[in-house]
């Protein structure tokens, strides 16, 4: 048997050890009920839009003062 022959057989049983690991490794993760929903990111979730700072002079319709139309007292 020639080298070449060796070394494809040896990265063939490598390569096999090496899936059976990956496979057995990662068996708890793949389990059906494991849903929790993580993205994987870490840290605290913060769900809350950022605050965009606008030019001056200008505002969000949300932040618009409130107008109220309470008629003016007559004066007799």
């Amino acid at each position: 048997m020639s080298s070449l022959v060796i070394d494809l057989i040896l990265c063939g049983l490598a390569y096999i050890i090496l899936i059976y690991f990956v496979a057995t490794m990662s068996k708890n993760s793949f389990r059906k009920g494991n849903n929790r929903n993580d993205d994987g990111d870490g840290g605290v979730d913060n769900i809350t839009p950022p605050k965009i700072d606008l030019p001056p002079g200008v505002i969000w319709p949300s932040d618009s003062p409130v107008k109220t139309n309470s008629p003016e007292p007559v004066e007799f």
